[in-house]
């Protein structure tokens, strides 16, 4: 059985960087990828709990789509094999493409890369009642060019207050932020990239530039381990999912997901009073 809202709550506190906003490195070192908190061990019954909650996923957008009080944003974010495409198939593939949309950010166009670097991200936001997937995200703008040294270390943290600034806009203006860092291995990254490149029908998903990135894995963990800690706010906190099984994976994005809409106490609109007594002949 997924975990109860109380017991999600209390299973979540050690994943969560904490919302102090003093901007010092959240160390993950101490986060084992391979943890599996939100499970018993039991991989077929965690792959029953997640098929359970994404049933209970699919009622609950049905309804945030008719309440259109609130709209709602998912960040997956994280290194190359850790799991996006699979965490949106798993979690979300029970829901209706009526409300559900998700964009993968790529690297920018020329046309964007002539505005700031959020315009792009902007227009992609969710209108009321809906829910919006991002597999990657802006947190592109301070991993890639951090590790390149294509920005400085002012300039990164001038984007870290940006963004907090924009999510604070999203936040006041209706939309429930949620934001998923998933955390793998540097070695089931290797396993997982070498099954890649072994299968044909998982081959298109391979690129030689995959390698280089995998050569810098300290420095993008110690970017990822700045972004985490500047950028968990109470109005989008951050997440980290130990990735390393992709059915506990699942399962602990699914159970966040499924806590946060039963929170926001939705319901339906009330009813139209012409429609009292109504025969339909």
């Amino acid at each position: 059985m997924p975990p109860t809202v109380g017991a999600s709550k209390a299973l979540l506190a050690p994943w969560q960087p904490p919302v102090k906003g003093d901007g010092k490195p959240f160390s993950l070192s101490g986060l084992k990828a391979s943890a599996k908190p939100y499970s018993n061990g039991d991989k077929a019954e965690g792959k029953d709990a997640v098929e359970d909650l994404a049933i209970e996923i699919d009622a609950l957008q049905n309804l945030f789509y008719a309440d259109r009080r609130y709209k709602l944003l998912v960040i997956l974010q994280g290194t190359d094999t850790s799991g996006k495409d699979g965490t949106i198939r798993g979690v979300f593939g029970r829901t209706s493409a009526l409300g559900v949309h998700t964009v993968g950010w790529k690297a920018p166009t020329e046309h964007e890369r002539a505005r700031d670097y959020l315009w792009r991200i902007h227009q992609q936001m969710p209108a009321a009642g809906e829910v919006m997937i991002f597999n990657r995200s802006h947190y592109e703008d301070v991993l890639v060019p951090v590790v390149n040294g294509w920005i400085t270390p002012e300039q990164a943290r001038q984007r870290f207050a940006q963004i907090n600034d924009f999510e604070r806009l999203l936040a006041e203006t209706g939309t429930v932020i949620l934001k998923f860092m998933l955390h793998i291995s540097f070695e089931e990254q290797g396993q997982r990239l070498q099954e890649r490149v072994d299968d044909p029908t998982k081959r298109w998903k391979f690129s030689l530039g995959d390698l280089k990135v995998r050569e810098q894995w300290a420095e993008y963990q110690q970017a990822y381990e700045a972004l985490l800690g500047a950028t968990s706010t109470p109005w989008a906190p951050w997440t980290v999912v130990p990735a390393d099984s992709k059915t506990h994976r699942n399962l602990m994005v699914a159970t966040v997901v499924r806590d946060t809409l039963k929170a926001l106490d939705l319901r339906y609109p009330p009813d139209d009073p012409a429609l009292k007594g109504l025969k339909i002949k």
